[in-house]
Parts: structure tokens; C-alpha cells; sequence
């Protein structure tokens, strides 16, 4: 049975609680260690051996590590795309040109980010991309994504929605993140492929 309301708020909330916890306990090394191991199997992906254009995310806390990907990408000659957080909770775009391109910016009293630093190019730059992907906390059999519940990424795929635009859409996730059952709402878009530092998981978006 699909969730919908504040009960599929609720349930949301709980899995998030739950899952973040475990991340929580994690060392530096195991994320770093995760991180080698998720671009390994990223860079598998055929979709990412024929983008262009790859739109990313700097991990950040018990995140999965992604600045060995971002690397790996860049050395492939993709054009990478980062966000930048905006007021609203919308995402704006800048490219990633390396390390160098980063800078640490704080957002209010929620969370400090790495963000590029150079030109923005409009919430609109997404949907020039080849493949997003995409943060988050757990991802079912159907392909539905549990994000943090802020919105953004939610705002992302309605974009690229609007727009025609049909990228592949990648969760990046630990292996223990992959489980039975996301609670779905009505506006819950489900993803193309997790991948995790073991492997790839596809599904069949309608």
C-alpha cells in the first residue's frame, strides 16, 4: 500500500532517523573507504562512460565520499556539474574544475557546504546534463529515493520534468541502504540505478 499525507511524512521521518544514526557512527576512513569503492563501481556504468555532461554533489558528513569520482570524471574529459544551495532551497549550478574549485559555505544555522566557486549557471544548467546524480539516504525495489527532506532535489527532477529533459537519474548509497520499502508519496519521482560501493542496482522507472 502506497504511503501518502503526513503519514508517509511520518514514515519518512522515522527510516530517515534511522539511517542517518548509522551513518552517524561512521569513521573518516570508512567514508573514505566507501567513496574509493562507490567511484569503482560508478565508473563501470555505461551511462557514465558516454555523458558529457554529469551533474554531481560534494558529499558531505557520513555522506558516501564522492571527490574520487568527481576526479575520476573530470579526467575523462566530462563536463561536472555541482549545486549551489539557494534561499529558497532551490539549486543553482557551477562547474567543477577540482579541488581548488571548492569553496566551504555555510547556509544559515543548517549546514556548511562545499559549493563551486566560480560562475553560476542557473537552476536551468541541469537539464543539459547526460546523467544527475543523485544524494540521498535509501532506495527500494521500485526505485524510489529517501532524500533528507529538504526539497531541492525534489525541485531538481520537477525541472527536468518540466522541461522534457531525460537524464539518468543515480542514488549514491552504502550497500545496507538498499532495503524493502521507501514510503512514496504522489510527487515522488523513482530513480533509474543505485550505486553502492559492491555494486549497481537497476530498476525500471515508468
Amino acid at each position: 500500500m502506497e504511503h501518502g499525507g503526513r503519514t508517509g511524512e511520518r514514515d519518512k521521518a522515522t527510516l530517515r532517523r534511522e539511517i542517518l544514526a548509522v551513518r552517524n557512527g561512521l569513521t573518516a576512513d570508512d567514508v573514505r573507504a566507501a567513496g574509493r569503492a562507490l567511484a569503482e563501481r560508478a565508473l563501470e556504468l555505461p551511462e557514465l562512460a558516454g555523458g558529457r555532461t554529469v551533474a554531481a554533489y560534494v558529499s558531505v558528513g557520513g555522506e558516501p565520499g564522492t571527490l574520487a569520482l568527481l576526479d575520476a570524471l573530470r579526467a575523462r574529459g566530462v563536463r561536472v556539474l555541482l549545486p549551489v544551495l539557494l534561499p529558497d532551497n532551490d539549486l543553482d549550478w557551477g562547474e567543477y574544475t577540482g579541488p581548488d574549485s571548492l569553496a566551504r559555505v555555510r547556509h544559515g544555522g543548517r549546514m556548511t557546504l562545499c559549493e563551486p566557486s566560480g560562475a553560476r549557471l542557473g537552476p536551468d544548467a541541469v537539464t543539459g546534463a547526460d546523467v544527475v546524480l543523485l544524494p540521498g539516504l535509501a532506495v527500494d525495489g521500485r526505485g524510489m529515493r529517501l532524500g533528507r527532506g529538504g526539497g531541492s532535489y525534489d525541485r531538481v527532477l520537477a525541472r527536468l520534468e518540466g522541461a522534457g529533459a531525460r537524464p539518468r537519474l543515480v542514488v549514491l548509497l552504502y550497500d545496507t541502504e538498499v532495503v524493502a520499502r521507501v514510503p512514496a508519496e504522489a510527487h515522488d519521482k523513482p530513480v533509474h540505478a543505485a550505486v553502492t560501493p559492491r555494486g549497481v542496482h537497476r530498476f525500471a522507472p515508468s
